[in-house]
């Protein structure tokens, strides 16, 4: 079995390569897939305080 070897912390590996050659963390306006993204986790947070407050009233 092959043991990894360890390396200096100033020997990191590059940043991941941009997909399709567009930084997905630029700022887009409009109905992008990072603004889905985005959404979609906001919607989950929102039910989640709100089932949280609901069965904290009973």
């Amino acid at each position: 079995m092959a043991t990894q070897g360890t390396r200096p912390s100033t020997d990191l590996p590059p940043v991941a390569a941009e997909y399709n050659g567009v930084d997905r963390n630029a700022f887009l306006f409009g109905l992008t897939p990072q603004a889905e993204i985005w959404n979609g986790r906001l919607a989950a947070i929102g039910f989640l305080a709100y089932f949280t407050l609901g069965f904290s009233r009973l």
